[in-house]
C-alpha cells in the first residue's frame, strides 16, 4: 500500500468538506463504541457521543458559511469555529484546537500539500497541549502528538496522511499501558480512538482507502462509581484579555480538574471542567469575561441516563399485536391515536435507553412519521435505523432475523433485506362506493391488496383470502404469516392454515389475532 497512488490530486475546500462529511458518518458508525470503552477521566460513556456531536456542528458551520467558491482555508475555519462554538466534553474542546490548528496554519493555502498538514498537526498538537491545565500521557493528546510527530518526512499528501494515521494508531495501542484505569479495564483511550477516526477518515478521503481496525466489540468492565467530582461545567467565554484567561486556567483547576480553556484565535473561548463548585467555576468566567450558553451536567445523572446495547422498536395497532412483538424481542410503541405526534416517537426511543435503536413502523401510513422521530433522536446523540416495514407481516420477517451480535449496520442491512423480501397483502372491507385496479366495488365488498394495490375483490371473504393466498404465492415463498385483525371471520385463520396444508404442503403458515388492526387480515409471504 506504501507505493500506491494518492487517490486525490489535491487537497482543496470541497476535499475538506468531504472529510467533515465523512468524519461525521465514521464518527456515528463508532459512536456507541466510543461511548462503550470512555472510561478516563470520567467513566461516564459519552466521548463517542460528544465527538459527533461537535463535529457535526462544525459541519454544519460549513453548510451556513463559504459557499462552493469559498478557500480552502475559508472551510477549514468555518470547521473550527462550528466545533468551537458546539463543543462537547474535554475531547470536543480538543477536537475544536485540532480544527483550528488547521484552519490556522492553511488560511492562505490553496490547496494542503504533505508539508503543509505536517505544520497544520504540529500546530494543533499546540493549542491544544496549552489548552489543557494539566496534559496527561495515555489520552487524545498523546495520540495528537504522535500523528504530528508521524506526519514529518513524508514525500506528498498521501504518505504523509498514511504516516500520520498510523502514527495515530500506534499511539492509541500504547495508551493501554499508559494509564492504570485503561489497563484495568483493558481499552484504549475513548478520545484518543477518536481522533484515529478522524485522521482515518482523512485518509480515505486523500487515498480512498481506511487503515484503523474496526472497534473492538463487547462490554467492558466500568468502574462501579465513576469518582472524583461531581459536576462538568462547560460555556461560551466572550470579551476576555488572554491574561485573564491565563488566570481563569489557574482558578478551575483549583477548583477542580479536566480543565481546558480553548480559543477560536479570534477573542472567543469555550471552557470545560471538572468540579463541585458550579456557582465558583461560573463566577470565575464571570470575572473574566461573558459567559454565554452554560451547560452543567451532573456524572451520575449522566452515567445513568447514557444509553447501552441495542433495541428494536416496533410500531404496532392494538394490544394483540403488541404482545406478539414484545414476544419477539421488540419494544413497543402502541398506535393509540391515528396520527402520533413526532415526540411521542421520540420519547418511545429514549425509554429503549438503548444506544442502537431499530425502528420498525409497520404500515406506510407512519412511515414518514418514523423518519423525523428518527433524525430527532440522532440529533440528540442515539443511533436510530428506520427498517421501511410497510406492514406487520414485514416487521416480524424483519425481526426474525435480528441478531444483537452483529454490528448494529450490518444488522439493520440484513433486517431491511428479509423485510424487503417479504411480499404483504390484506383483506379490506369496502366502506363505499369507489373505482380501483379490480374493478368498482360496493360497500361490503371484500378487497384483496397486494403491497398496497386492490388486485381483486369479491363478497365470500374466504374465497378472496384464499384467492389473494395464492396470487402472493404464485412467485413462490415458503412461509405465510397470517394476522387476522377484527373484521376477520372467526374460522379464517384455521381454514387458510389448513388450506394451504392440503394444496401447497411446501409452504409453511403461521397465524396470530391481530385485533385492533385496520385491515381485516394481513398477511405476509417470505
Amino acid at each position: 500500500m506504501a507505493g500506491s497512488p494518492e487517490a486525490l490530486p489535491e487537497f482543496g475546500a470541497e476535499a475538506a468538506r468531504r472529510w467533515a462529511r465523512e468524519s461525521v458518518a465514521a464518527l456515528a458508525r463508532d459512536r456507541a463504541a466510543l461511548d462503550r470503552i470512555n472510561v478516563y477521566p470520567v467513566a461516564d460513556g459519552d466521548t463517542g457521543t460528544n465527538l459527533l456531536h461537535t463535529m457535526r456542528a462544525a459541519l454544519e458551520a460549513t453548510e451556513r458559511g463559504p459557499g462552493p467558491a469559498g478557500s480552502l482555508g475559508e472551510v477549514l475555519a468555518a470547521l473550527a469555529e462550528g466545533a468551537l462554538s458546539g463543543a462537547r466534553g474535554n475531547s470536543g474542546m480538543l477536537l475544536s484546537q485540532v480544527l483550528r490548528g488547521m484552519a490556522e496554519q492553511l488560511r492562505d493555502a490553496a490547496t494542503m500539500d504533505g508539508s503543509a498538514l505536517h505544520a497544520a498537526l504540529h500546530h494543533a498538537d499546540a493549542l491544544a497541549t496549552d489548552a489543557v491545565a494539566e496534559p496527561v500521557d495515555g489520552t487524545m493528546l498523546s495520540v495528537l502528538h504522535a500523528a504530528a510527530e508521524g506526519s514529518s518526512g513524508a514525500a506528498g499528501l498521501g504518505e504523509s496522511v498514511r504516516a500520520a494515521t498510523l502514527a495515530a494508531i500506534g499511539a492509541l495501542e500504547r495508551t493501554t499501558a499508559q494509564l492504570p484505569v485503561l489497563a484495568e479495564a483493558g481499552v484504549v483511550d475513548a478520545g484518543g480512538r477518536g481522533l484515529v477516526v478522524l485522521l482515518d477518515a482523512l485518509h480515505s478521503v486523500v487515498r480512498g482507502a481506511r487503515l484503523a481496525p474496526e472497534p473492538p466489540t463487547g462490554d467492558v468492565e466500568l468502574p462501579a462509581e465513576h469518582g472524583g467530582y461531581a459536576y462538568e461545567v462547560m460555556y461560551l467565554l466572550a470579551d476576555a484579555e488572554p491574561g485573564g484567561v491565563d488566570r481563569l486556567r489557574t482558578v478551575l483547576a483549583e477548583l477542580g480538574d479536566c480543565v481546558s480553556v480553548v480559543g477560536d484565535g479570534a477573542g472567543g473561548w469555550a471552557v470545560h471542567v471538572h468540579c463541585d463548585d458550579i456557582g465558583g467555576a461560573i463566577e470565575a468566567g464571570v470575572e473574566t469575561g461573558r459567559p454565554s450558553r452554560i451547560r452543567v451536567q451532573r456524572f451520575a445523572d449522566q452515567t445513568a441516563a447514557h444509553p447501552v446495547g441495542h433495541a428494536i422498536l416496533a410500531c404496532v395497532a392494538g394490544a394483540e399485536l403488541a404482545e406478539l412483538f414484545r414476544a419477539e424481542g421488540a419494544e413497543v410503541f402502541e398506535l393509540v391515536a391515528a396520527d402520533p405526534a413526532v415526540a411521542e416517537l421520540v420519547a418511545a426511543i429514549e425509554r429503549t435507553r438503548a444506544a442502537h435503536v431499530v425502528l420498525l413502523p409497520n404500515g406506510e401510513a407512519i412511515a414518514e412519521l418514523a423518519e423525523l422521530a428518527a433524525k430527532r433522536a440522532v440529533r440528540d446523540g442515539r443511533d436510530v435505523v428506520v427498517v421501511p416495514t410497510a406492514s406487520p407481516a414485514q416487521g416480524l420477517a424483519a425481526l426474525a432475523v435480528h441478531d444483537p451480535s452483529r454490528r448494529s449496520s450490518d444488522d439493520a442491512v440484513v433486517m431491511a433485506e428479509a423485510a424487503a423480501a417479504t411480499r404483504r397483502g390484506e383483506l379490506r372491507i369496502a366502506e363505499s362506493e369507489a373505482l380501483t385496479w379490480a374493478g368498482r366495488c360496493v360497500p361490503g365488498d371484500v378487497l384483496g391488496l397486494v403491497d398496497g394495490e386492490v388486485v381483486l375483490m369479491g363478497r365470500d371473504f374466504l374465497a378472496v383470502a384464499r384467492d389473494l393466498v395464492d396470487r402472493m404465492l404464485a412467485a413462490g415463498g415458503e412461509l405465510v404469516t397470517v394476522l387476522a385483525g377484527d373484521g376477520a371471520p372467526e374460522p379464517v385463520s384455521a381454514e387458510l392454515v389448513e388450506y394451504l396444508a392440503k394444496h401447497r404442503p411446501e409452504v409453511e403458515c403461521v397465524s396470530y389475532p391481530a385485533g385492533g388492526s385496520p385491515s381485516a387480515l394481513l398477511l405476509g409471504v417470505e
